[in-house]
């Protein structure tokens, strides 16, 4: 059994522990052994494990049920989202666009209000508009997006959405820098017709709208 050579011990500890989790044994909704056995294998005192079970369940990997003991809620510890974003190639993001979009534009044509309208029009009017750079035009498509999202009335779906568009509109501009070119009309008609089928409540075309301009949009990033 590997035993803890340096401190922090309570680090230590948790990275063991996990460690241990990740290689399996022990299962997702496991009781782990209590304190008095873990202390001995790990090489550590109770009050360490104590601290070393705390930071792990401050990770989401484990959960104290009062009278019950430690049990396993997941099989590992979530990556920080910004530390993922940052390493993920940006044809990753798009995917995860095209999930979070679609399904948000298809909910936003069911759920969309006269405000959530109002917004999506004022949106897509200021796309369309003379922009002074780049920066400038990103930032007007990324709002258009997002009120469609918003619209959605998910807030999960938002939130998503807002963390990954800093690392969308790095490439954005980028890419557009490079291309010299924003889309142009046919880019932004595309736009038109994504607001149009939200704004009349058409599930399906709002939906395959959403995909389609995204999928050209991993074409010409890929």
């Amino acid at each position: 059994m590997a035993q803890i050579q340096r401190t922090p011990l309570a680090d230590q500890a948790a990275d063991l522990l996990l460690g241990r989790i990740r290689a399996g044994e022990w299962q997702l909704g496991q009781k782990l052994p209590g304190e008095t056995t873990l202390g001995p294998q790990l090489g550590v005192g109770r009050s360490t494990v104590r601290e070393a079970i705390r930071q792990l369940a401050g990770r989401g990997v484990l959960a104290t049920r009062q009278g019950a003991g430690v049990f396993v809620t997941a099989l590992d510890a979530p990556e920080d989202w910004d530390a993922m974003l940052r390493r993920a190639d940006i044809v990753s993001v798009i995917e995860a666009r095209i999930a979070i979009e679609s399904e948000a534009a298809s909910l936003a044509a069911i759920r969309r209000t006269a405000a959530d309208v109002r917004a999506i029009r004022r949106a897509l009017e200021h796309r369309g508009s003379a922009v002074a750079s780049i920066e400038e035009h990103v930032d007007a498509d990324t709002a258009f997006h997002r009120a469609i999202i918003a619209a959605a009335h998910n807030p999960i779906l938002l939130d998503l959405f807002d963390g990954l568009t800093p690392r969308l509109r790095q490439a954005m501009v980028e890419m557009l820098r490079i291309r010299a070119s924003s889309g142009g009309a046919d880019d932004h008609e595309r736009h038109v017709r994504l607001g149009d089928t939200v704004i009349a409540r058409d599930t399906d075309a709002a939906r395959a709208e959403s995909r389609g301009h995204l999928l050209e949009l991993k074409g010409a990033l890929a």
